[in-house]
């Protein structure tokens, strides 16, 4: 078993046009934040109207669920969300 690391910036900047991109993807018209922490922990926040009316819990699904394919697998290149807001506009 290896350690992948991500400790170089252009990754870094890659990484975090992923999240963004997959994020706006399943939530059209959505303004998203991405920031990163500790190699493959990042801080997102996400303003959508998809999340009106919608409790927390849900609004956290909806963003995981965008992210998904980021953090399954053997190695995946993000490896937590310490933070996540979500708002309406």
């Amino acid at each position: 078993m290896g350690i992948q690391t991500l400790n170089s910036e252009p990754d870094a900047k890659q990484l975090l046009a992923q999240l963004r991109e997959s994020i706006e993807s399943a939530l059209p018209g959505a303004e998203v934040e991405a920031r990163c922490g500790n190699p493959g922990h990042f801080e997102i926040c996400v303003r959508s109207e998809a999340f009106s009316g919608e409790p927390k819990v849900r609004q956290h699904q909806l963003v995981y669920a965008a992210i998904a394919h980021l953090m399954s697998g053997d190695f995946p290149p993000v490896h937590a969300v310490d933070r996540l807001e979500c708002e309406t506009p």
